[in-house]
């Protein structure tokens, strides 16, 4: 059974988005010799069409780009957006314009509130949960943020952004800010204005001023971000965006016999293999998917299983499913108690990420098959697609997510619509 998909746009959230798109782009020539950094090419067509996608997807149709070296291309390819149903206009200026320059020059193009994107980030990032920090947090700029210990930002839930420095020289700095950030207009230009230069200054400086005056926000999102901005950065985007048929799955229950319920598979002897689920692996091992495994066992937690017997179960699974010519890439697993409030415990999606991280592909475009709800919160959680395994098809009340979710009787009754998933075909 397929459930349409649900796309849930927060009523908060703004449906413009702005596009920095102008500058030189000198550190990742020899590319941007002859094309702007947006243009790069990624996965057969520009980067900068990638980043339009994202943003499609979540509801927003409407583009600003502000160009400016060898902005041409960008409008010669784009043109009006009409191929890809979506509305794009333009605000062009000479390349050494500064950024704050841009934004002051399109003034009449924008909304009183919008995202505004760099051109060089990707990043997994939930419009609709940025729109809603935003709204509750009452700033006037909410940015994405990630911790990192040489960041531009001294950013806390708590307290929000109270520090923004994009030379990193300010103590206690441990986030950065990779854009994606939601703008208010007047706010914005407000802030602009009062700095020395006016207009040709750097939009660095709203940020800067929005920190001080109490005024930035702060979101953080999960995962890695990802960049054209140097060669070395671009060959990494251009393996996280190449196709990767990888098929996220759970053990218990789904791989293997699930125990009574407060038992907990101690040993490899007591380990058993659910035969269709393998024999389905099989069958889309042939058709190339490999396979990452994630995975509570809160017996470790609770004592009654040992870690190292775990890991016994994991190596010796993972070599007989691939002596069947089933390839695991690896097992995530969490060794949590259900109260430990981890953030690698399913429902919460720390493991989704680590996987995302270390073998570079985008959660968005796998999925993962489990048979507990939980595995369907975290699937959400992490923004991936879901093939929820159940005989109780009527009942199933899954979290609200805008990726593919399917109810199925077994894994092998979920192999087409898996495989068209991943030829690019979300459907039955």
């Amino acid at each position: 059974m397929y459930l349409p998909q649900v796309v849930p746009v927060s009523e908060t959230m703004p449906r413009q988005a702005v596009v920095l798109c102008g500058g030189r782009g000198t550190r990742l020539s020899p590319h941007t010799d002859t094309m702007p950094k947006p243009m790069v090419e990624v996965a057969n067509k520009p980067f900068l069409e990638h980043l339009l996608d994202q943003l499609a997807e979540q509801g927003i149709i409407r583009f600003v780009l502000l160009t400016g070296y060898l902005g041409e291309q960008i409008h010669e390819y784009f043109e009006t957006g009409s191929r890809w149903g979506w509305d794009i206009r333009y605000s062009h200026g000479p390349a050494d314009w500064n950024t704050g320059r841009r934004v002051v020059e399109a003034v009449g193009l924008l909304d009183e509130s919008f995202i505004l994107i760099y051109s060089d980030n990707f990043a997994p990032v939930d419009l609709s949960a940025l729109a809603e920090r935003h709204a509750t947090s009452g700033r006037s700029l909410t940015v994405t943020v990630k911790s990192k210990t040489s960041g531009n930002l001294r950013y806390s839930p708590q307290t929000d952004a109270v520090a923004y420095d994009p030379a990193r020289a300010t103590p206690g700095l441990n986030h950065v800010e990779i854009g994606y950030m939601l703008v208010e207009r007047d706010a914005t230009l407000r802030m602009l204005e009062t700095v020395d230069g006016y207009p040709d200054v750097a939009y660095s400086e709203v940020l800067r001023l929005a920190a001080r005056g109490g005024e930035l926000g702060g979101h953080r999102t999960g995962g890695a971000y990802y960049s054209v901005s140097d060669p070395t950065r671009l060959e990494l985007t251009r393996d996280y965006f190449s196709a990767k048929k990888i098929l996220l799955i759970d053990r218990d229950g789904t791989i293997s016999r699930q125990l009574a319920r407060g038992q907990y598979v101690a040993s490899w002897e007591q380990f058993e293999f659910v035969p269709e689920t393998v024999g389905a692996m099989g069958q889309l091992a042939d058709d190339g998917f490999k396979f990452i495994v994630i995975t509570n066992q809160a017996g470790i937690a609770l004592g009654v299983v040992e870690e190292v017997e775990v890991d016994r179960i994991h190596r010796n699974m993972t070599v007989e499913l691939g002596r069947r010519g089933i390839p695991v890439l690896d097992v995530y697993m969490s060794p949590d108690h259900w109260d430990s409030g981890s953030g690698m415990r399913k429902p919460a999606p720390g493991m989704f990420y680590l996987a995302s991280d270390e073998y570079r592909f985008r959660l968005d475009q796998v999925l993962y098959v489990g048979d507990d709800i939980r595995d369907c919160q975290a699937a959400a959680a992490a923004g991936c697609g879901m093939i929820f395994l159940s005989d109780d098809k009527e009942t199933v009340d899954l979290p609200a997510s805008r990726h593919h979710q399917s109810v199925h009787c077994s894994l092998t009754e979920a192999i087409e619509t898996i495989k068209s998933h991943y030829d690019g075909r979300s459907g039955p």
